[in-house]
């Protein structure tokens, strides 16, 4: 469904250079859920723009649906739905108003392709008449999913969409996102929240415009070599200095209210406080993301 095979981006101001894609490469295969996982800056976003014809890509070639993305950018564009990060609505216009005006763009109506927004919409049509300014984030957020879906994309792609919403309202769009993908939809999802990847299909790590790992996100847990160990301490800032200051520990990072740490020799040192609350867990999306993005630059 969406090929990508070498595409490199570089952005230019003045006198400074960024590579926002290093030569990438990727495969999505159709009827996929499949998440982009990676913290701003990663890349996401150039790719996204790149793969729904908005921005070319400095080198590589991609398509999308067997299009070309600079030869077939009109193809693309009448079968792919986008929502960037940003709420990018008329914030002057009512929901019922910015719904059909977005019909109307591809030429379709609201009600020709009711069936596949009904569920999204109930949720916010008794506001129907209610200025998108003055909505609230999730409200917003299904606001622009509907516009997204109104004219019956084939493939649906969502920059970091959860981003700024309250937990409910990123329970609430996941569960229509899967609804979407049982239903048949390939839907493509950017996001910086590591605990969303375990509600994709497949997902690809990025970071740094280059892709550390593509796999389903059980495999890439499974896959880590390094045992992780969780730390307690009511003093968690001094015992991460602490930590880096220690030739055993391979990595260290804060993880809520626990320290999460690797060893060089994968066990714990015999020399280690005896007092102290460690215990060995499994590893997560993030422990893994932090162990790969450790082991590319060195």
């Amino acid at each position: 469904m969406i090929s990508i095979k070498n595409i490199s981006k570089i952005y230019k101001f003045k006198n400074q250079t960024i590579t926002a894609l290093d030569d990438i490469s990727l495969e999505i295969s159709k009827g996929e859920l499949f998440g982009l996982i990676g913290p701003d800056g990663a890349g996401k976003t150039s790719l996204f723009r790149i793969l729904t014809t908005l921005i070319e890509a400095d080198s590589g070639e991609a398509s999308v649906m067997g299009f070309d993305v600079k030869k077939d950018f009109m193809e693309i564009r009448q079968k792919v739905g986008y929502m960037p990060g940003r709420f990018s609505l008329y914030q002057d216009l009512s929901i019922i108003e910015n719904l059909n005006f977005f019909a109307d763009i591809f030429g379709t109506t609201v009600k020709a392709n009711y069936d596949l927004i009904r569920d999204i919409y109930a949720q916010i049509e008794p506001f129907k008449n209610r200025r998108a300014g003055q909505l609230s984030g999730g409200m917003k957020q299904k606001l622009a999913l509907c516009c997204t879906l109104v004219h019956k994309p084939e493939v649906l792609f969502l920059d970091e969409p959860t981003t700024g919403v309250d937990p409910v309202s990123r329970r609430e769009f996941w569960t229509i996102l899967r609804k979407l993908n049982e239903d048949g939809m390939t839907i493509v999802v950017s996001t910086p929240y590591m605990d969303e990847a375990s509600l994709c299909q497949r997902i690809a790590l990025i970071q740094e415009g280059k892709i550390l790992s593509v796999d389903t996100p059980q495999n890439i847990e499974n896959k880590y070599e390094n045992k992780v160990f969780a730390v307690k301490s009511e003093n968690k800032y001094q015992l991460l200095k602490d930590f880096r200051k220690r030739n055993e520990v391979n990595s260290v990072y804060m993880f809520g209210e626990f320290l999460h740490v690797t060893f060089k020799e994968n066990k714990i040192p015999d020399n280690l406080d005896d007092n102290l609350n460690i215990k060995e867990i499994k590893p997560g999306i993030e422990d893994c993301f932090i162990g790969l993005m450790k082991n590319t630059q060195q």
